[in-house]
């Protein structure tokens, strides 16, 4: 009955392990400090290269910085 079980069960396992998977990485993505550095350096470039306006530059690094900040603020709480 349990082998029954297993296999009639098994695609939704397998959906459950993927979108535990996507959350996980997804949640990497966002939480990733370096990720946001990278990001700051490469909005740097393209300003400095004239590919964004001022303004957009100073709009993204804007929500970059605040997402960076949230990232240190979370950190720092973890370890206190």
């Amino acid at each position: 009955m349990f082998l029954i079980d297993d296999i009639l069960l098994a695609p939704l396992k397998g959906i459950i392990w993927l979108g535990k998977k996507i959350n996980e990485i997804a949640e990497r993505e966002v939480s990733d400090e370096e990720n946001i550095k990278e990001k700051l350096m490469e909005l740097r470039l393209r300003f400095e290269l004239d590919e964004i306006s001022e303004e957009e530059y100073t709009k993204q690094e804007g929500e970059l910085m605040a997402r960076l900040e949230a990232i240190r603020s979370a950190t720092t709480e973890g370890t206190e």
